[in-house]
């Protein structure tokens, strides 16, 4: 019993051979492609996460904002560098704005300052309530006065005057932004 094949028994195992190696290469393809994402997207993150960082340093230059703790050791460490003449408090006045979204807060810090010897220019709200910190930031000129008034207060950040117009403090020369913490 001999059998005969057909032309279609011949081809049978042919395509089921090429069926077999279109799968197993369409497999290769879809590693190979998961690879070669993971070995881009580390250098890409890495790039991403450096362009941030840079673009948040340079904000944070623009800004200027100084710890107060750096700023009064560079005075006490340079005994050459004759001490800035400070205002007096009752000449300073300040504007505190509530940027924490907290009722009553404004105006709590607006009666700790007077009772220290600052006048207020006004308590009121800030443009935003989603500071995280409070700082105090101050017109041209106003630095020496605007650390005294982070001491005073036992704040760390001092800045110049961002995002508003000296005219804006009401009279002001200083203003206390109070953020969350």
């Amino acid at each position: 019993m001999e059998a005969s094949l057909t032309a279609q028994d011949l081809v049978r195992p042919w395509r089921r051979a090429t069926l077999v190696a279109s799968l197993i290469a369409g497999v290769e393809l879809v590693l190979l492609l998961v690879c070669g994402a993971l070995l881009v997207a580390k250098p890409l993150t890495h790039a991403l996460r450096h362009h941030a960082q840079t673009v948040a340093t340079t904000h944070k230059a623009a800004v200027k904002l100084a710890p107060v703790r750096h700023a009064v050791k560079a005075v006490k460490h340079h005994p050459a560098v004759p001490a800035p003449v400070l205002r007096p408090r009752a000449k300073t006045g300040v504007l505190v704005l509530n940027g924490n979204g907290r009722n009553g807060v404004a105006h709590a810090e607006a009666s700790k300052l007077q009772s220290i010897g600052y006048p207020v220019a006004g308590a009121m709200n800030a443009k935003r309530h989603d500071y995280a910190t409070t700082f105090v930031m101050y017109v041209p000129g106003y630095r020496p006065e605007a650390l005294r008034l982070a001491h005073d207060l036992q704040l760390h950040v001092v800045g110049p005057l961002d995002g508003m117009k000296p005219s804006a403090l009401l009279g002001g020369k200083l203003a206390v932004v109070l953020g969350a913490s």
